[in-house]
């Protein structure tokens, strides 16, 4: 069944992008809330009213804007600062100067901090830190001198917007290289399974028509050594990588993306199968086959993975232990695993041998074997000893713990 690709989008700061949106919701009635329990302190309660009604419309109106980065541009940015800026000059306009000399708060009051931490959200910490300068320098102008308070409440607007926007920016780094460490493993798990796809197929199959063709002669040896040379070149493909990575995306504004190869669908019918039918066949003249008396059930994935590994094992009995070598293959259904254990007694596997035929894209242990066992949730474990043949044991829990396991 073919596979697709699948593309998620991460973004960790959109929690912030809603905590904001409540912030600017919840200010707003608080300026409001001032403006009513002190009216009596307005000289010009008509431009203070003026402008709250400015600023209902506006924060209810953009709303929508600050539900992501995408949707908060510079330009609504520059707009919404201004709206804040405005408030905070007419405030010696609508209040008596007392209010203002005693530090009274302005129109706006902490609505202020919203229009800056949008900048530090979207832009990061140097954003926020030109948005809370300009906010700063209309303090100190609407107050008319530079007081404690007012270099309190700017310093405490600055630091706090410089902060958010420092995590953000290490959170949008981070989050791309979460993406694109995802990335690497869902193409690594997809080169191993062409990998073993390809070696137990094609290379099998080039890997026999040289053998054969050397053994003939004549114009088949020309075919054998040319099977042999298109063998070799699809090992070193094999072992350099066969699917590209793909680059995370770097869009601020949208999140990182993570495109990542899809398993493909699960089959309809999720029942245990038995695993026996699938392994009988390789019982032969050379091969014993022993199994219990009871089905060995295991989810379908999980079963013809297993049983996969297993023809890999005696794939490698014959190309490595000859035609005349003995194999046996024993099947324990334990409690909570299935074992399968499959034995040679050919001359064994040389110390090193394994690390090297898998530095030459040699993936019959490797891939076929361990990286099938692994997928499923089970393991795989190679025993030899030179002159004593070779023992293959591969388990697999009832409960898998690999994606393979879930129709059990």
């Amino acid at each position: 069944m073919a596979r697709r690709e699948r593309v998620m989008r991460m973004s960790v700061e959109q929690p912030l992008w809603r905590a904001l949106t409540a912030y600017r919701l919840l200010t707003m009635l608080y300026a409001i809330g001032l403006f009513v329990t002190a009216q009596d302190r307005f000289v010009r309660p008509w431009v203070a009213i003026g402008y709250f009604v400015v600023l209902v419309v506006w924060t209810l109106a953009t709303l929508p804007r600050v539900a992501n980065a995408a949707s908060c541009t510079k330009r609504f940015l520059t707009a919404d600062l201004v709206v804040a800026l405005t408030g905070i000059l007419l405030t010696p306009v609508a209040v008596e100067h007392s209010r203002i000399v005693s530090g009274g708060p302005t129109l706006p009051s902490i609505w202020t901090a919203g229009a800056v931490l949008a900048y530090a959200v979207k832009g990061g910490w140097r954003w926020a830190a030109f948005a809370s300068l300009l906010v700063g320098v209309a303090n100190v102008a609407q107050r008319g001198a530079f007081s404690r308070d007012t270099l309190h409440n700017v310093l405490l607007v600055c630091i706090a917007s410089i902060a958010i926007g420092y995590v953000v920016e290490v959170a949008r780094a981070s989050e791309r290289t979460l993406a694109r460490a995802l990335e690497i493993e869902a193409t690594t798990r997809e080169r191993e399974r062409l990998a073993r796809d390809i070696h137990d197929g094609v290379l099998q199959v080039l890997a026999m028509v040289q053998r054969r063709g050397t053994a003939l002669g004549g114009e088949a040896a020309e075919l054998g050594r040319m099977a042999g040379e298109q063998e070799v070149a699809l090992r070193t493909l094999v072992a350099g990588g066969l699917v590209p990575t793909s680059r995370a995306s770097e869009d601020a504004s949208q999140g990182a993306l993570v495109r990542a190869v899809e398993e493909p669908d699960e089959p309809t019918d999720t029942s245990p199968r038995d695993l026996r039918p699938l392994l009988a066949p390789h019982a032969g003249s050379r091969v014993s086959f022993a199994e219990p008396g009871a089905p060995v059930f295991l989810a379908p994935v999980a079963a013809k993975e297993l049983a996969a590994a297993v023809s890999a094992a005696l794939d490698n009995v014959r190309r490595h232990a000859g035609t005349d070598a003995r194999a046996w293959i024993l099947v324990e259904d334990e409690p909570d695993a299935v074992i399968v254990t499959v034995r040679d007694d050919g001359p064994g596997i040389p110390e090193g041998r394994l690390a090297q035929a898998e530095g030459e894209g040699r993936l019959g242990v490797a891939q076929s074997i361990r990286g099938r066992l692994r997928d499923i949730g089970g393991t795989a474990e190679l025993i030899s000893v030179p002159g004593q043949g070779t023992e293959v044991e591969l388990t697999v829990p009832k409960v898998s713990r690999g994606k393979a396991g879930s129709g059990r």
